[in-house]
């Protein structure tokens, strides 16, 4: 049995124009391809499919996806982690959930408000041990300050400029354009400005990060999965960090 590529874009959320880029690249073929030219895609390719919307979901650009896949045969092993990885996100939101709908009980029953379970969930210290040995408790104890000093709507859009600077960043790697050219600069600037607006850490601050701050967090990037995973995986790290060196030597 297959499904028609018009099929498996409402199931899954997506596009026909996407399922077909996921073909020209060479990441998810079809199983076969009628005489009309219409794709159909099997049991197997719906696998394959699940698993890349789930990288996906982790923030990997597709030449890493597509570096997963090759590396990873084995289908049901690579779901099982998949699915450990999202069952540790379902724990945590659910306990999200749960956290909030316990204010909200109790701001309209007038009931007293238990700090500890407000934030349950909300867990921004699992770093800590890092970032102090990395550079120091002072560092982590004023971004931890930081941190809590501001307000919810504050601490969201400064969490979605992040996020929407990671985005940019994974997509100007995907299109493939020149590290040292404008658009990666004005990129790179970006992160340069992001970084000096975290107090605590050694690029906190008026002046912004040093030179060698500055590119050891841009090698750290492809060293480190968690922080690659930001940028799409090692290839738009390696993207990432080729922008931020030519930033460095031109700027600091």
């Amino acid at each position: 049995m297959d499904w028609s590529i018009q099929d498996i874009a409402k199931l899954a959320g997506t596009t026909s124009r996407t399922l077909r880029h996921y073909d020209d690249i060479g990441l998810l073929e079809p199983s076969r391809v009628g005489g009309n030219g219409y794709r159909y895609y099997d049991r197997a390719a719906l696998v394959k499919l699940q698993r890349v919307l789930l990288l996906r979901e982790l923030g990997l650009g597709l030449p890493a996806i597509a570096e997963v896949l090759d590396g990873q045969r084995d289908e049901s092993r690579a779901l099982a982690g998949h699915l450990a990885w999202l069952r540790q996100e379902q724990d945590r939101l659910a306990r999200q959930v749960a956290s909030v709908e316990r204010t909200i009980e109790a701001l309209e029953g007038g009931e007293e408000i238990m700090a500890k379970e407000m934030f349950d969930g909300f867990d921004h210290t699992q770093y800590r041990e890092e970032v102090e040995e990395r550079w120091g408790r002072d560092a982590y104890a004023k971004s931890d300050a930081w941190w809590r000093g501001m307000r919810d709507d504050e601490r969201a859009a400064w969490q979605e400029r992040a996020a929407s600077l990671g985005r940019d960043w994974i997509a100007a790697a995907e299109r493939g354009i020149d590290p040292d050219g404008d658009e990666a600069q004005a990129l790179a600037q970006r992160q340069f400005d992001w970084l000096r607006g975290i107090p605590g850490t050694p690029g906190g601050g008026a002046g912004g990060p040093t030179k060698e701050y500055f590119l050891g967090l841009a090698e750290m990037y492809v060293a480190d999965d968690r922080f690659a995973a930001n940028y799409g995986g090692t290839d738009g790290a390696a993207f990432v960090r080729d922008a931020m060196t030519a930033y460095a030597e031109r700027n600091l």
